[in-house]
C-alpha cells in the first residue's frame, strides 16, 4: 500500500519508519532536518518538503496514494484532516485539535473513506480499551491517567515535551471537561491535584486536562469519566505561577517599543527547556480504570525508550498505536465509511486483539488486572 505520512517530527517519524517494514512510505514535513534524519535511519522512505499548511496543495500532494497518516500539530489538525477526507483518501490520524472532529462524519461519509481519529495513547489506546469493555460489561465510571516523563528529573520542570511544546501549553491552558453523574462539568485545566503511586516510578501527581474529547459524546451512558495528566512533583505549581503571572496571555505587550505576546516568548523558552534531546531516555506511564458491575478493570502500561531502535517511549505507545490502526484499514479489518474514534473501532474483538498483539509485537505490553 502507497502510504503518505503527513508530519516527521518524532511521532510522525517513529509512524513513517515502522509503517516502512511493510508498505512503501513518503514522509511529508516543512523541516528539512526532520526528513533528512529520517531518510538517514531508512533510506526506502521517500522524502518530500511541503508547507502542510496549504491545505490547496493536498489534491496534488496526495493523488498517488492509497491511505493517509496525519500527525501534525493541533493547530493545524482539523483544517488538515477536512483536506484529506476531500481527496476522497482513508486517514488515520494522531493531532490532537480542540474542534469537534465528529462534524466531519457527514463529509468522510459522502466522500466515502474511512478516518480512525484521535489515534495516539491518550486518546487512543485508551479509547480502544474503553470501547471494547463497553460490549461486555455496564461501566459506571471509567479514570484515565497518562504522562510521558523524562527518566532524568532536572530542576524546575522536571519535563521535557516529546511532543509540540505549544500543544502542552495548549493542553495546560484550555478548561478540561468532565462527565459527572451524567452531566458534562468544566474546570480549569490542572485543577484537582490528586498523587497516585506507580510501582517502578514512584509518586506522581495528577491534575485534570481535557483529554476525555470523544468519549464525552460516544459513551454518554458512562456517568462518570475524568483524564489527567501526571507528572512528577512540583511541576504544577511551577506552571499555575506562569499562568496566573499571564505568561500564556496572547494579549500583545510592549517591550522597548515592540509588541509581543507573553504566549510567544514563553513557547520559545519553553520549547528551549523542554526539547527532547536525540537519544534522551523517557518514559510513558499509564493506568485505564474501568469501574462497574462490582468489579473494577485495570490496564497499564510502563514503557522506556528503545535503546535499539532509538525511538522514544511516547513515540513508540503513540505511533505504533497508530500504525496498528493503518494496518488494520490496509488489512479490511476494519472497513466502515465516516469518522471513527478509536472507541468505536475497539468495540470489535478483532480489532482491539489485533491492535494489542500488534504493540506487543513491538514491546508495548499493556497489563490488564482485575479487582
Amino acid at each position: 500500500m502507497k502510504i503518505a505520512a503527513l508530519g516527521a517530527g518524532m511521532v510522525g517519524s517513529a509512524i513513517a519508519l515502522d509503517l516502512a517494514s511493510r508498505h512503501h512510505v513518503t514522509a511529508f514535513d516543512v523541516n528539512e532536518n526532520n526528513l533528512t534524519l529520517l531518510s538517514e535511519r531508512n533510506p526506502r522512505i521517500e522524502t518530500k518538503k511541503a508547507d502542510l499548511k496549504d491545505y490547496s496543495s493536498y489534491s496534488a500532494l496526495l493523488a498517488p496514494f492509497d491511505l493517509v497518516v496525519t500527525a501534525l500539530p493541533g493547530f493545524m489538525g482539523y483544517k488538515s484532516l477536512e483536506a484529506v477526507i476531500n481527496c476522497e483518501k482513508d486517514i488515520v490520524d494522531i493531532s490532537f485539535f480542540p474542534e469537534d472532529v465528529l462534524q466531519l462524519d457527514k463529509l468522510a461519509k459522502e466522500k466515502g473513506v474511512t478516518v480512525i481519529t484521535d489515534c495516539g495513547v491518550a486518546p487512543g489506546m485508551s479509547n480502544f480499551i474503553i470501547g471494547h469493555h463497553n460490549e461486555e460489561m455496564k461501566i459506571d465510571a471509567l479514570e484515565i491517567y497518562v504522562g510521558g516523563l523524562p527518566k532524568v528529573r532536572k530542576k524546575p520542570f522536571q519535563y521535557k515535551a516529546p511532543f509540540s511544546p505549544a500543544d502542552v501549553i495548549e493542553e495546560y491552558t484550555r478548561p478540561a471537561r468532565l462527565m459527572e453523574n451524567g452531566f458534562i462539568v468544566t474546570k480549569p485545566a490542572l485543577s484537582e491535584v490528586e498523587w497516585i503511586h506507580f510501582d517502578e516510578v514512584g509518586t506522581l501527581e495528577a491534575f485534570n486536562t481535557d483529554g476525555l474529547r470523544s468519549l464525552l459524546y460516544t459513551m454518554l451512558h458512562i456517568k462518570n469519566q475524568k483524564e489527567k495528566t501526571l507528572r512528577y512533583p512540583g511541576h504544577v505549581d511551577i506552571i499555575v505561577s506562569l499562568k496566573e503571572s499571564n505568561f500564556f496571555s496572547e494579549k500583545p505587550i510592549d517591550v522597548n517599543g515592540v509588541k509581543i505576546s507573553p504566549l510567544q516568548a514563553t513557547s520559545q523558552i519553553l520549547f528551549n527547556e523542554w526539547k527532547l534531546g536525540q537519544e534522551e531516555e523517557e518514559l510513558t506511564v499509564m493506568k485505564v480504570l474501568l469501574h462497574g458491575e462490582d468489579k473494577t478493570i485495570a490496564w497499564n502500561l510502563l514503557d522506556y525508550y528503545d535503546k535499539e531502535t532509538k525511538v522514544s517511549s511516547m513515540a513508540r505507545t503513540t505511533g505504533y498505536t497508530c500504525t496498528a490502526a493503518v494496518n488494520l484499514i490496509a488489512l479490511e479489518l476494519f472497513k466502515e465509511k465516516g469518522v471513527f474514534p478509536p472507541e468505536l473501532v475497539g468495540k470489535h474483538n478483532e480489532c482491539f486483539d489485533f491492535v494489542l498483539n500488534y504493540l506487543k509485537e513491538r514491546n508495548v505490553i499493556w497489563k490488564r488486572s482485575t479487582h
